[in-house]
């Protein structure tokens, strides 16, 4: 009998393994970072080597740093060789990683120079070429370019393309792209965001030197007492003592991983948005999820800019969020640490994996609603919700919760006594309903509402995944 339940977990194991692989959409990533200085670049690409079945990356450029303006590739063949050391057992855990031998062939740089010194004719670089490669690919999915430092590769790219392609060929190369900066770094991102006003761009305009990164979105992956300086987040999850125990004791991988100077991770916001947990939609940065939540306007000018926006970006808004210390937060930065308790437990256990057999590690659970993901409703009905189909790869117990992300829809409401959004009844269990009122809603109450299921197992560490719900209101 023993030998029988064991085939038989093992068995269910299996189809687990071989349903996250095949459901998962992967977006195609390319990493400008400028590795090598603060070691926050070091930090975000370790994570972002347990999480690299999620993607199919396409290059990781080194870009420069410093006021010697050095390129440090030999960081990301650091990582990548000490990663080769634990992908296979990183795959035991979830399909999809991709080797070692694949990820050093796309290693690239740009050139050893700042800003707009290295745009133009003869500004070419082994990284500009490679991203040029990449976005020219027949392939029908944009390409993702994060940008952890100075976007001068990218802006080069763009240059080129401009000066030896026809408008419409420069058109079609441009449409292909998204970015997600971290701030401005240089002043070549200002300039790419006003000679290509068509491009899809996610950044906090400003630069450190003015103040920027205080007033930066991505800060708040775990910056509270340093540039970030906010309160209402668990700060005991992005200390070094934390991250000691749960991330550098575990393996190779967390061998490499440098304690933080100023702050954890400042990088890793940018791609955050593109892992396949069921709550973001990378072309929706106004839905918001653990990259933080951004919306399309033209911003006023600050004194950390280093010009005026000319255009329209995905840049700040701000989430009203209840506080690890009892209070309510309004801010940017609440954005992103709403989140944080799920993703470092998420962290924590992927680097388990790098280490551990499948049966001694934990493994997310897999939510999954009894009815479509959108729904239209009128005012005064009742929705009902379910998701009594979910399940756990591991057999764990798992804990519902049904929540308003009142800032992600368009229906204009306030909050109640209990500083609800939504009053969502059976909120903590499988099935939940609500009842679309009319009072504590701006005219003419129509509009979407986005209602979040988070679904969090009772392994360890804790692990949680999504789906959304979007509620159409109409008359």
């Amino acid at each position: 009998m023993l030998k029988i339940k064991m085939r038989l977990r093992l068995t269910v194991m299996i189809l687990f393994l071989a349903v996250s692989a095949s459901a998962l959409e992967k977006n195609r990533l390319f990493v400008l970072t400028d590795i090598g200085g603060d070691p926050d670049d070091r930090m975000s690409m370790v994570r972002l080597m347990t999480y690299a079945n999620h993607f199919d990356i396409e290059g990781l450029v080194a870009t420069s740093y410093g006021s010697e303006y050095r390129i440090s590739p030999e960081y990301l063949h650091e990582i990548i060789a000490n990663y080769g050391k634990v992908r296979d057992n990183l795959e035991l855990h979830e399909k999809g990683y991709p080797t070692a031998a694949y990820l050093r062939e796309r290693i690239s740089q740009g050139l050893s120079l700042d800003g707009m010194q290295a745009v133009g004719k003869g500004k070419d670089s082994p990284g500009s070429e490679l991203l040029i490669r990449a976005a020219d690919q027949k392939d029908d999915r944009l390409l993702w370019v994060t940008v952890w430092g100075g976007p001068n590769v990218l802006a080069q790219a763009l240059w080129k393309v401009r000066a030896t392609r026809s408008p419409k060929e420069l058109a079609k190369f441009v449409a292909r792209l998204r970015v997600y900066a971290i701030s401005d770094q240089d002043d070549s991102g200002p300039w790419i965001r006003k000679e290509f006003p068509e491009l899809f761009y996610i950044v906090t305009p400003g630069v450190n030197a003015g103040g920027g990164f205080h007033h930066a979105t991505w800060i708040a992956i775990g910056g509270d007492k340093f540039h970030g300086r906010f309160d209402g987040a668990d700060f005991s999850l992005v200390t070094n003592e934390w991250l000691d125990r749960n991330i550098r004791s575990k393996g190779p991988l967390g061998a490499v991983y440098p304690r933080w100077e100023f702050m954890m991770e400042g990088d890793t916001p940018s791609f955050f948005h593109l892992i396949n947990n069921g709550l973001s939609n990378p072309e929706r940065p106004d839905w918001g999820g653990w990259g933080g939540r951004y919306e399309l306007y033209t911003p006023r000018k600050e004194k950390w800019f280093l010009e005026p926006e000319s255009r329209p970006i995905w840049t700040n808004v701000q989430d009203e969020v209840l506080g690890n210390d009892g209070e309510w937060h309004t801010s940017n930065h609440a954005t992103i640490w709403r989140w944080r308790s799920a993703y470092q437990n998420d962290f924590a256990a992927r680097m388990d994996w790098t280490i551990k057999a499948y049966d001694e590690a934990n493994h997310p659970p897999v939510p999954k609603l009894d009815h479509p993901k959108e729904i239209t409703a009128r005012q005064g009905e009742r929705v009902n919700l379910s998701a009594v189909s979910s399940s756990d790869p591991d057999g764990n117990a798992l804990s519902y919760e049904w929540f308003c992300y009142g800032e992600a829809g368009t229906r204009a409401m306030s909050n109640s006594r209990t500083g609800a959004v939504l009053d969502i009844e059976n909120f903590d269990q499988p099935k939940a309903s609500f009842i679309v009122k009319t009072n504590r809603v701006m005219s003419p109450g129509t509009g979407t509402i986005h209602v979040i299921l988070a679904v969090t197992d009772h392994g360890t560490p804790r692990l949680t995944r999504y789906q959304r719900v979007i509620v159409n209101v109409v008359p």
